[in-house]
């Protein structure tokens, strides 16, 4: 299983925070997960049809799309960060 964490506005548009779902088979990195909320549709098509929009964390490391993962790992998805 992958424990799945959205925040910020992908949190509100999403409508929840996080989800589990199983480790497919042929999922070997963020892109392949990407890709399998992407093929839901409706926002998750929207909010995962630009993954460059979008960051992203492995077991709570700063990642990037190619990115390996493994079952039983926390993928967060969030908006850039900024700082001022």
């Amino acid at each position: 299983m992958l424990r799945i964490l959205y925040f910020a506005w992908l949190r509100d548009r999403l409508g929840r925070p996080g989800e589990t779902l199983p480790m497919g088979a042929d999922m070997h990195s963020v892109q392949d997960l990407i890709d399998q909320l992407r093929a839901r549709g409706g926002p998750y098509g929207e909010i995962f049809a630009k993954p460059e929009l979008i960051r992203v964390a492995v077991n709570q490391s700063f990642a990037t799309i190619d990115a390996p993962i493994a079952a039983n790992d926390e993928i967060a998805f969030f908006p850039p960060v900024t700082g001022g």
